[in-house]
């Protein structure tokens, strides 16, 4: 359900649509409609938040996915092609990882404690 001011949608830049869509769907099952050759879209839900702490802001977005299985999620990004960039860790309310995918973006996985 859409609601005024709320983050709806996502974009990242793919270098190379093949790869990227090849990335999302062995590593996280996701699925996609292509509108064109440079174009896909995908609906795959979306909540945010702010960081504001100096070592961990991005000059980009930074884009959050849930996993119930982190190790297995992890192991799914790294067989796919992702490069670990943080390795797990925990912080208040969970655990997480953060991953580039092959065109360089830089996301990161979390499990609720």
């Amino acid at each position: 359900m859409r609601v005024d001011g709320k983050i709806d949608y996502v974009e990242l830049p793919a270098g190379d649509m093949a790869q990227s869509q090849t990335f999302y769907s062995e590593a996280f099952g996701w699925s996609f409609v292509d509108y064109g050759p440079t174009y896909a879209a995908f609906a795959e839900g979306v909540d945010g938040g702010f960081q504001s702490d100096a070592p961990e802001r991005t000059k980009a977005p930074l884009v959050v996915l849930y996993a119930v299985d982190l190790e297995a999620t992890l192991a799914r990004v790294q067989a796919s092609g992702g490069e670990i960039v943080k390795p797990i860790f925990a912080f208040s309310g969970g655990r997480r990882f953060h991953f580039r995918d092959p065109c360089g973006n830089e996301l990161a996985v979390h499990t609720a404690t």
